[in-house]
């Protein structure tokens, strides 16, 4: 029998501020959103590696708007942060990394580790899906074994919120549904989107997290219908009397 908890809590995302932690799949191509205060727009941004999990003397991969071998980082200064592609991953990627920022004195960075191997804990049948607004977008996430009785998690990272669901059938916000098939899979169906909704979301079961983009095009425009107007004019006929 297959049971389908729905989503229904709409929290703040817990451990914020813990390290992240992402599983990816060998030869994967992945981007991640780091994200940096207002204040150090005009500050060099850039993704660094370490081989333990302290940010002190990790090496530098690429800064923004640059590529480097297999990794691009790009910065997106209208909306405070920068994103870093990873292409073709191998499992000896795996280890800690950092989004930072450089700062004179003490930069500024937010770690994650990574683990990269054949057969990843948590993964998304795509990472990038696009919508129409109004319209409505489905997510699905897979876990593997280990992960099936781990809290989900769907977040936003703009904002650091999450929404998570309980075993009920009511839900509070109708327009966010999570459902867990409680064996490989959970699925987040978000619906009357807004161009508000679109921009980065994380993934998450239990430690695990993976960066999913949505997108929201505008919606089609609604079809005028028109009355076609039959006019008969009935035909005059003239009589002319002979003199």
């Amino acid at each position: 029998m297959c049971c389908l908890f729905v989503f229904i809590l709409f929290i703040p995302c817990v451990g914020s501020q813990a390290l992240m932690k992402l599983s990816l799949q060998t030869g994967a191509t992945v981007t991640i959103p780091c994200r940096y205060d207002r204040k150090h727009i005009t500050h060099k941004k850039y993704w660094c590696y370490n081989d333990h999990s302290t940010f002190s003397s990790c090496k530098i991969q690429a800064y923004a708007n640059e590529t480097m071998e297999r990794v691009t980082v790009t910065d997106n200064p209208a909306e405070s942060f920068f994103t870093v592609t990873l292409k073709d991953l191998q499992t000896e990627n795996t280890g800690w990394y950092w989004c930072a920022v450089e700062i004179y004195g003490a930069d500024v960075s937010e770690g994650l580790q990574i683990t990269v191997k054949a057969d990843p804990d948590l993964s998304v049948r795509e990472s990038r899906v696009r919508g129409e607004e109004r319209g409505s977008v489905t997510v699905q996430c897979l876990y593997s074994a280990a992960y099936q009785n781990t809290q989900k998690w769907w977040c936003r990272f703009k904002d650091r919120q999450c929404w998570t669901f309980r075993k009920t059938e009511t839900s509070q916000d109708p327009s966010v549904q999570l459902s867990d098939d409680g064996n490989s899979s959970f699925s987040v169906m978000m619906s009357g989107l807004k161009k508000s909704d679109a921009g980065w979301y994380w993934c998450s079961a239990g430690d695990l997290q993976v960066p999913v983009h949505i997108s929201v095009t505008d919606s089609p425009p609604v079809p005028t219908t028109t009355h076609q107007i039959n006019t008969y004019i009935e035909p005059v006929q003239f009589c002319i009397a002979d003199n």
